[in-house]
């Protein structure tokens, strides 16, 4: 195992989900002689086994309720399997969800020294690497309010500022991360450049298929328990992509209706440009009739149909003028930009 930061075999977890609340330990004598079960298994993870190499950025994918989280924390150390067993070489640093190991009651600053003595840190070690901790976070202003005060993305940028001072042999990242802002979450996406550069071994989860394309070497995708697909990232999240389609093939429209365009106005031309702070989209509109002061929006969805962006004139109390038939009209956006690489859709809506 020289080479491996992390050995699965044939593990299986399952939960106990109850049926009704037991109210005392009468009620348990009655239904446990009555033959009566009150709960149910519920089999999360079935027969799963993987290898992730050192110095790999290893992607687990799935959807809701596949069993990616329970993985996480099995690997971690937080769940133990009901069957198979779990090697670990090296020393791990999970990431896998907010408000593990703070304390709402107490100050960011207390919070830091809290979370890092979890992380195994003496009081002197975390005091030197406070300052970056906290810089890293952008939350110099609100080191001493509670936490409770806190928002989940300043709790989110705190946790992982905490995280990656950790410097372990191993780092999970779990799908918490898309709690943050995008101008955090850009900065994490470059954090993750550094951490492939230098050959860290990452065990990464997210619905971001640009981001398993980008940053992962090799990635398992999970369905109902079980992984269905193993290898490169790409190849993975191709078929991750196609499990959402064939779902959306299956659904029926609802009510009978689907959504026509009344034809007022058509786009003409997209024009897209970007730099590394923002991208600019110039969308271009013909009108076919009058119009009286129409909202214009711009809708951004990812290869899954998972909407990234989303914005219109209304929204920003912006006021159009009247347009007639054959008016032409441009319309130009600046937004931040926080995309990886990859494949997007824009939808412009008028």
């Amino acid at each position: 195992m020289d080479d491996l930061a992390i050995k699965v075999d044939f593990v299986h977890k399952a939960f106990k989900l109850p049926h009704e609340k037991q109210s005392s330990m009468k009620h348990r004598f009655v239904n446990m002689f009555r033959g009566k079960s009150t709960f149910e298994h519920q089999q999360v993870l079935k027969d799963v086994s993987l290898e992730v190499k050192k110095g790999e950025f290893f992607g687990i994918v799935g959807r809701n309720g596949s069993g990616k989280s329970t993985l996480l924390k099995l690997l971690s150390g937080i769940y133990s399997p009901d069957k198979g067993r779990i090697l670990v070489n090296g020393s791990l640093t999970p990431f896998i969800e907010l408000g593990v190991g703070f304390n709402p009651e107490l100050s960011g600053r207390d919070n830091v020294f809290l979370n890092g003595a979890l992380f195994g840190f003496s009081r002197k070690a975390m005091s030197a690497m406070y300052d970056d901790i906290v810089a890293f976070a952008e939350l110099e202003r609100f080191m001493d309010q509670k936490l409770k005060n806190y928002s989940s993305g300043m709790q989110v940028r705190l946790a992982f500022a905490i995280a990656i001072k950790a410097n372990s042999d191993i780092l999970l990242l779990d799908e918490v991360l898309a709690v943050g802002d995008a101008a955090f979450q850009k900065k994490c996406f470059n954090y993750f450049r550094g951490l492939k550069k230098a050959k860290r071994t990452v065990v990464f989860v997210s619905h971001d298929m640009n981001a398993v394309r980008e940053y992962c070497d090799r990635a398992v995708l999970l369905e109902k328990g079980q992984i269905i697909a193993e290898g490169k990232a790409d190849a993975v999240a191709k078929q991750y992509t196609k499990l959402f389609m064939e779902e959306d093939k299956a659904k029926p429209v609802l009510g009978g209706q689907k959504r026509i365009s009344t034809g007022e106005a058509q786009i003409e031309k997209v024009d897209v440009s970007q730099n590394d702070t923002e991208v600019n989209i110039t969308v271009s509109y013909h009108f076919n009739k009058t119009v009286e002061t129409p909202i214009f929006g711009l809708t951004i969805v990812n290869p899954i149909g998972i909407k990234v962006f989303e914005s219109n004139t209304k929204w920003k109390k912006i006021k159009t003028d009247n347009y007639k038939a054959g008016d032409k009209v441009k319309v130009d956006w600046e937004i931040p930009n926080f995309f990886t690489n990859g494949s997007i859709t824009i939808l412009s809506i008028k």
